[in-house]
């Protein structure tokens, strides 16, 4: 290898190198996504999902917080990315525990409408008389 070939390949590596980092450094830390994030993990909490959709809860909890370490780190892609996935899961955890209060209600008036529906039958029934 000449010298002029290595001074090429050298200088060629080191731009793409100060281009990699000047990439990195360019990319801001998504704060916002996360805010939101973790204003989407307290409403599901609030809504009950950890007692009624605790894995989809579990997720989004974990997926924030592992945000959370990617941004501290300025590793602002993986933070973006699970800020954006923690949102959905609390989302989903928020939504699950919804569907699963609006089955226990339905539950309940249903077994409601029977308790009814058999005492209206034994008071309309005849009495019989010997």
């Amino acid at each position: 290898m000449t010298i002029e070939n290595f001074k090429f390949v050298t200088g060629a590596a080191l731009g793409a190198a100060v281009f990699g980092l000047a990439a990195c450094a360019s990319t801001p830390i998504p704060n916002e996504k996360i805010a939101v994030a973790q204003s989407s993990v307290q409403r599901a909490e609030q809504s009950g999902a950890p007692e009624l959709a605790p894995v989809e809860m579990a997720a989004a909890r974990d997926k924030l917080a592992r945000a959370q370490k990617a941004a501290t780190d300025h590793e602002a892609q993986p933070a973006t990315m699970l800020a954006e996935q923690a949102n959905v899961d609390a989302q989903l955890a928020e939504a699950t525990a919804a569907e699963q209060r609006s089955h226990k209600a339905a539950a309940e008036f249903d077994a409601s409408m029977q308790a009814l529906r058999q005492e209206s039958m034994h008071e309309t029934q005849p009495t019989q008389s010997q």
